[in-house]
């Protein structure tokens, strides 16, 4: 059979740790056959520590020789990668989030029709295995309909101070649009993707400006921090569904959260763990998984669902129509801060 030619574009941390790995435990479909990253040396590093074939100097020298890219930079330059690559007649999986607009996702779609290429982004929540087993029984209509959903994304005290996540030029946005944006996009993928229609949010970075920061991972300038360090907002959707949604880098509470919990019109269910809520035969009654199947690393499956779509054997788990709903919610929660109203979707 021959083998997907796998490019990847920036060499970073989350290549290294998630896609790359993930690409090599599937070897017999995808060759690693090339790495560009702006620093060029840290792409020979990359390439020498993970056997790559091919180191770039250019990107459209990539595209030339690829049949697949994965795009791991920073959020700013999604868009105009994406849209270079598929225009190339090149697949593209784009890191979350898709891009740091809704203008800019729409020219990512319109290049996806275009060319005909697969287009998805990486939004690896849905790929852990409690989701999926979420999602199976929501399916199922175990819950009835989804009716209204409670979503926490909270870390004590862990601000990203390495890479650039506290760069807005860059990133365009702090914890919301760095980790927020799973929750978000995880807790309307539950739900069957519903059509927001209004958006209500606050932003904070008041923590993150205060001098004498205790923070658990690394140091970053506390003077010069112009991103959201926590945020909530009220989500209203066409069906009569809503979220209460909250993602912090630096809450003050007593551990880390991650909690996205479903009610619905027959029962409701908690994802981490998971757990199903009926009232049932007279009773309140709480049933809890002894086992999940799927894979600990939700890197692997993300991979192969990425892969079998790009030789045509599945349709992408996330879609970049998806991907976009989620990036017009995160610009709406921005300008509903700015402007102090609610916005219309």
């Amino acid at each position: 059979m021959t083998k997907l030619r796998m490019g990847i574009i920036g060499s970073g941390g989350i290549a290294q740790s998630r896609h790359i790995p993930s690409y090599q435990q599937l070897s017999e479909q995808v060759e690693l056959f090339g790495v560009y990253d702006v620093d060029y040396e840290r792409a020979k590093e990359a390439s020498v520590l993970f056997n790559i074939t091919n180191v770039y100097e250019q990107v459209e020298d990539m595209l030339k020789e690829v049949d697949a890219v994965t795009i791991c930079t920073p959020n700013k330059f999604h868009a105009d990668l994406a849209v270079e690559a598929l225009k190339a007649g090149v697949h593209v999986l784009c890191e979350k989030p898709m891009a740091m607009n809704v203008e800019e996702c729409d020219r990512m779609i319109e290049a996806e029709k275009e060319s005909g290429k697969v287009l998805s982004i990486a939004y690896h929540y849905r790929f852990m295995k409690e989701p999926r087993a979420a999602r199976q029984v929501i399916q199922a209509k175990e819950i009835g309909d989804p009716m209204v959903a409670r979503v926490q994304a909270l870390r004590r005290r862990k601000v990203p101070g390495w890479g650039v996540f506290t760069n807005k030029q860059l990133q365009g946005g702090g914890s919301l649009i760095d980790y927020g944006c799973h929750f978000l996009d995880l807790s309307m993928w539950l739900m069957g993707n519903p059509k927001p229609v209004e958006v209500s949010g606050t932003t904070y970075n008041r923590l993150s400006k205060t001098p004498e920061q205790v923070n658990l991972w690394g140091a970053f300038d506390h003077e010069t921090f112009d991103v959201d360090d926590h945020v909530t907002a009220y989500i209203k959707f066409d069906n009569n569904v809503s979220m209460l949604f909250e993602t912090s880098w630096s809450a003050n509470i007593a551990e880390d959260k991650e909690s996205v919990s479903i009610s619905g019109s027959d029962g409701g269910l908690e994802v981490f763990p998971f757990q199903l809520n009926k009232a049932q035969y007279g009773m309140l009654l709480n049933s809890s998984s002894e086992w999940v199947p799927g894979e600990e690393d939700p890197g692997l499956p993300q991979a192969e669902n990425f892969v079998n779509s790009c030789l045509g054997l599945e349709k992408p788990i996330v879609s970049a129509e998806e991907a976009r709903t989620v990036s017009q919610v995160i610009e709406a929660i921005y300008e509903s801060c700015a402007t102090g109203r609610s916005v219309q979707l």
